[in-house]
């Protein structure tokens, strides 16, 4: 707001020809903070937590703050949840962090000012992280070996889908309050699934529960039509086992790095994460629209993930999942690289090759979910994932940092984000192969057997396991 009227602004001759460079910004000096408050166009939205709170001028930076309270919640709950699912059970954290994160949703979106608003969403950041690093676990848990790329290509469908329906509920609620709360209402369907979501036989046995495990298998084989391998998994040898893998061994992030095997793992998987998640969100905040609305795009963005992932349905049945991996960021991180060759003039060109590196990128994050919960044993599989969920959300979190640095060179920020991808896909060659290999139990068998196939059929667990549990 000016001090003094300016009228001269409103005469024509005084900004000069259109190319006038003797002009600037005001004078710092004459201008102040607004007194009256602020009128907003609300043919956009009816209310926005800026709108709500006067998240403009002076305090606009706390608009964007929002999501990094979000992401640093989310941070710091990768790293919580991993632990005490390995410690509490897969199921148990599922079930108490859904709860939690609907209830610190519901207190956010009733939220009286903006810092009881920033404290909830950093807490339901928190709790919210535990759904992708229990769902990932349990997914590879039950399933054998022979179906498992199977069942996580289908649940990965829903990512994209859920975007593409997110834009749906926000083009019809306008209306921060109830678009958050809408948002957040199918962790009650969450909730309720989980009272059918049996807990990991695996982890069961790792914490020496062998009654629980031999139900729960006894039960799995039934439903799968082959209860003719209950004699195989008695309490006997289920005891065995859970000797063998030296039960109620209480693990932490430390034994990531203990040992050598694991310690390479663990290096490599946190830089791949860290550079799948920095170009995969690089990519998604520099797309132009195609001269659509908001609403739109964002479907059509949500949308274009879907082939992508259908397609690794077929080249994770017999190829290598290490060579996908690597692969499927080398060409996101290509087609980034591509784009700041493109000219400017050549618009429609630039968002078709930024739109085919974000879907590249979309089938990274695919492949990387299962292919880090294969190479983790079960001991350390939540430690692991929350460990990798951490460096993904600093990535996040620095990824539109780096738009910042168009100041300095305008493709500044695409060669930074093309030559991390770049990077990262070259260190997930490192990783071991892990297509038909029997899960690890217990660090022991990460370092002992992991240079060689760990033969599945020896297992009685995943001679039960399957797609239909």
């Amino acid at each position: 707001m000016y001090r003094e009227p300016q009228g001269h602004l409103l005469d024509r001759s005084y900004w000069g020809p259109p190319n006038n460079s003797t002009w600037g910004p005001p004078n710092a000096s004459n201008l102040q903070s607004c007194r009256d408050g602020w009128v907003y166009d609300h043919s956009q939205f009816t209310s926005t937590i800026a709108t709500q709170w006067d998240l403009v001028c002076e305090q606009k930076w706390l608009n964007k703050a929002s999501s990094t309270f979000f992401f640093i919640g989310v941070m710091v709950g990768a790293i919580l949840n991993g632990y005490l699912s390995d410690r509490y059970g897969r199921r148990t954290m599922l079930l108490v962090c859904s709860v939690l994160t609907l209830v610190f949703e519901v207190t956010a979106a009733a939220s009286v000012n903006y810092p009881m608003f920033a404290v909830f969403r950093s807490l339901s950041g928190m709790s919210l992280s535990a759904v992708p690093v229990v769902t990932t676990a349990l997914s590879v848990e039950w399933v054998e070996v022979k179906h498992r790329f199977k069942a996580w290509c289908m649940s990965s469908i829903f990512w994209p889908i859920g975007i593409m329906l997110l834009s749906l509920v926000a083009y019809l609620i306008r209306d921060w309050r109830w678009l958050l709360i809408a948002a957040m209402s199918p962790y009650v369907f969450i909730i309720i699934s989980i009272w059918w979501l049996p807990e990991s036989a695996r982890w069961l046995l790792t914490k020496g529960k062998v009654k629980e495990a031999h139900t729960l298998l006894v039960r799995c084989s039934s439903m799968n039509s082959q209860a003719h391998l209950s004699s195989r998994i008695n309490t006997e040898v289920l005891s065995k086992i859970a000797e063998d893998e030296n039960a109620r061994t209480h693990y932490s992030f430390v034994n990531l790095f203990r040992t050598r095997e694991m310690r390479k793992i663990s290096i490599c998987t946190g830089l791949v994460w860290f550079g799948v998640a920095f170009s995969y969100y690089g990519i998604s905040l520099n797309i132009t629209g195609f001269g659509l609305d908001m609403y739109m795009t964002n479907f059509i963005y949500g949308a274009i993930e879907i082939p992508f992932r259908l397609g690794l349905y077929v080249f994770m049945k017999k190829r290598s999942r290490r060579q996908i991996q690597a692969w499927s960021i080398l060409v996101a991180g290509s087609f980034i690289g591509i784009n700041t060759m493109i000219p400017v003039s050549l618009g429609p060109l630039q968002t078709t090759i930024a739109t085919l590196g974000k879907g590249f990128s979309g089938a990274a994050f695919t492949v990387l979910y299962l292919y880090t919960a294969e190479l983790y044993p079960t001991v350390l599989r939540q430690n692991g994932i929350g460990y990798n969920l951490f460096l993904s959300r600093i990535g996040v979190s620095l990824a539109p940092l780096i738009l910042l640095l168009d100041e300095v060179w305008k493709v500044l920020p695409q060669v930074i984000y093309c030559s991390v991808a770049i990077a990262c896909g070259l260190v997930a060659f490192l990783l071991p192969e892990t297509l038909n290999v029997g899960l690890p139990d217990t660090v022991k068998d990460v370092e002992e057997t992991r240079s060689k196939t760990i033969c599945p059929t020896k297992d009685p667990r995943e001679d039960v396991h399957s797609h239909k549990f």
